[in-house]
């Protein structure tokens, strides 16, 4: 008689339970998203399909990294696939994608696909679509996107598409950005009403009708190219079907189109004679203003910056006083009585002395400056910047206040001196000013590569190539690194800044920071600092009616969103009721949510992952700093020491990361 087996060991029994289904459970994960990537290659054809580094039984993803061409990962999982420029033809297969639980953002741009628009419908929580430059096809079902309520991003221009615009699409919430351009779209556009939506690019299809009021504000070179669009913010005007006047307009432009055009030619050409004119007129008079100032004949240059010091500068001298003040350099700066160390204002037949607050710096006179080849840098709230180049010296930027009345001559004086002792290699020295009642000068050197907002929103065109990722990095340390020094020297101001942005970061000749128009407050008029500096556009103003000490810390955290993204915050910075709500919704659309390369500046998407990972923690820490609660916001050194740990990394980059 056979004995019956003999009872497993309670031991082993309990180990098989638990310790053998953990195993088998999370073993193959990263293999089967290998799987599914293998399965979606064998559907390519093309050039480019081989794809040698996706490799049979290796996992895709080792965290944030990957060794597999176009594929890119987020805490261990695929998270998008980009396949850009490679020869890829045929028909484009995703539904073996569809087993990649994470995938966010697909990408096959600028390649030889053919045939309908693929079927996306197992692909619901995709946020972005790119597919524009291949050779598509035939028309998009109206409820192609019904289920794809995650859709931020959709490119499909450049290709063959026909029918209407999906209507599904209008229906989609968190829709940013769509690009339907140079395709063959015909119909009317669909009622898009969604709040976040940034750009709909319907140019060059066959549009026909009225363009929606939501999209009426968007740039005209979006709708170019439909001849029956009709309204704003294209310059046809829509006409009700059958309309009488509709067609009469139209058989009388076309009659008197050539009239018209000869009207305005003359007109255009009498406006140009008269702008000569005036130009003329103004370049003889001897009281143009140092604005006006652009390397003029040297016969002219002394007496017309002279008559500008007169009448814009405050000095009462008579009629005649200008030429004694031409005649000699020592009655040009007050006699000797006004050459002391520190210099002071002239009397009341003088133009005073500029006062220098800087130890071992080269001395120039009033009249130097006022002499000196003028260019007009710009003019902002507090007033104009001028760059002036010495004949005999170095080239400076002159700053013109005209709402400097906070406070008394001493005690502005004071404050100067006070600025004048900072000395930090992130912070722009103060050279010398110059004090009138009426208006007041601030004299810095000249920084040859212009302010960080230019680099970042007005560089197109530009012989400088666009900041990258190292050198965002190395902008946002130095500028962080200043800032506590202002903090640490300046304890008893409340905003040791207070009008931090990225057009007072000034940038030297290897992309260092400089901190500009700091520590202005004191001196400033009250009223016109609280319409205008941007530490009094902080929540706390709005909830309190006054800035804090850690207002300067939220204008470090909107300056870091601002480098990270490209976004030009300006927009979003309105003082009074609502302020906070419009930032906080300006803040909510950089985030975008769950931490995706999609916030981040065109400029810097195509980085490597550990980069990539080194951008995340400083969006972390620039809205840690634009907390809304005081209480909740970091303390400026420790926002410091979270960016100090930040590497920058110089390594070749070798992954092009999914915009």
């Amino acid at each position: 008689m056979a004995r019956p087996p003999a009872p497993w060991p309670p031991l082993l029994l309990l180990l098989l339970l638990t310790v053998g289904p953990a195993t088998t459970a999370s073993a193959p994960l990263g293999a089967e998203e290998g799987e599914a990537l293998l399965r979606f290659k064998a559907t390519l054809s093309g050039l480019g399909a081989d794809l040698p580094s996706w490799i049979p039984g290796a996992r895709p993803c080792n965290v944030n990294s990957t060794t597999w061409d176009g594929v890119i990962c987020f805490n261990g999982h695929v998270w998008g696939v980009q396949l850009e420029d490679l020869g890829l033809a045929g028909r484009l297969d995703l539904s073996p994608l569809a087993a990649l639980s994470g995938l966010r953002t697909i990408s096959f741009m600028r390649n030889e696909f053919e045939g309908p628009f693929p079927d996306v419908g197992h692909l619901g929580a995709l946020k972005a679509i790119y597919l524009s430059g291949n050779r598509f096809s035939g028309e998009i079902p109206g409820d192609t996107f019904a289920d794809m309520r995650s859709l931020k991003k959709l490119f499909v221009s450049d290709n063959g598409f026909s029918g209407e615009i999906p209507a599904s699409l209008a229906g989609l919430g968190k829709l940013l950005e769509l690009r339907l351009d140079h395709n063959k779209f015909a119909g009317g556009i669909p009622e898009f009403s969604q709040p976040g939506l940034e750009t709909v690019d319907v140019a060059f299809n066959d549009l026909e009708g009225p363009i929606p009021q939501r999209l009426s504000k968007m740039d005209p070179k979006f709708f170019q190219g439909n001849a029956k669009l009709c309204g704003p913010p294209l310059a046809a005007a829509c006409y009700a079907v059958g309309q009488p006047a509709a067609k009469k307009s139209t058989t009388l432009s076309g009659r008197w189109l050539p009239f018209l055009l000869l009207a305005i030619l003359l007109l255009l050409l009498l406006l140009l004679l008269i702008v000569t004119i005036l130009l003329h007129r103004r370049r003889n008079r001897r009281h143009d203003s140092l604005a006006a100032v652009r390397h003029p004949p040297p016969a002219k240059k002394t007496a017309r910056i002279l008559d500008a010091d007169k009448l814009e500068l405050g000095a009462s001298a008579g009629p005649h006083h200008h030429h004694h003040h031409r005649s000699s350099s020592g009655a040009a700066s007050g006699g000797s009585a006004g050459g002391r160390r520190g210099g002071r204002e002239g009397g009341d037949g003088g133009h005073g002395r500029l006062a220098f607050v800087r130890e071992g710096r080269e001395r120039f006179e009033l009249h130097d400056l006022l002499r000196a080849s003028a260019e007009v840098l710009g003019s902002g709230n507090f007033g104009s910047s001028y760059k002036a180049v010495l004949s005999a010296g170095p080239t400076v930027v002159v700053k013109r206040f005209k709402e400097m009345n906070g406070v008394g001559k001493e005690e502005f004086s004071e404050h100067m001196r006070r600025m004048g002792r900072l000395s930090h290699p992130n912070v722009l020295p103060l050279v010398a000013y110059y004090y009138k009642k009426e208006e007041k000068l601030l004299v810095t050197d000249f920084v040859p590569n212009g302010s960080l907002a230019h680099m970042l929103h007005g560089n197109r065109g530009s012989t400088l190539p666009p900041l990258d990722w190292p050198t965002r990095l190395k902008i946002v340390k130095g500028v962080a690194r200043g800032l506590a020094y202002l903090y640490d020297e300046l304890p008893v101001l409340i905003l040791p800044h207070g009008h931090l942005k990225s057009s007072n970061v000034l940038l030297g000749e290897t992309f260092a920071p400089l901190l500009a128009d700091y520590a202005l407050v004191p001196v400033m008029n009250a009223a016109h600092a609280s319409q205008v500096m941007v530490a009094y556009k902080s929540p706390e103003v709005h909830l309190l009616g006054r800035p804090s000490r850690k207002s300067d810390v939220w204008s470090l955290g909107i300056l870091i969103l601002e480098i990270l993204t490209g976004k030009f915050p300006a927009n979003f910075l309105h003082k009074g009721a609502g302020a906070g709500t419009d930032l906080a919704v300006w803040v909510s659309n950089v985030v975008q949510g769950e931490w995706s390369s999609e916030v981040f500046d065109g400029d810097i998407r195509e980085t490597e992952s550990g980069e990539l990972g080194e951008m995340h923690e400083l969006l972390k820490i620039g809205l840690d700093c634009c907390e809304e609660s005081v209480e909740k916001r970091l303390e400026m050194r420790d926002a410091l020491e979270r960016i100090e740990q930040l590497k920058e990394r110089q390594d070749d980059k070798d992954e092009v990361l999914l915009s």
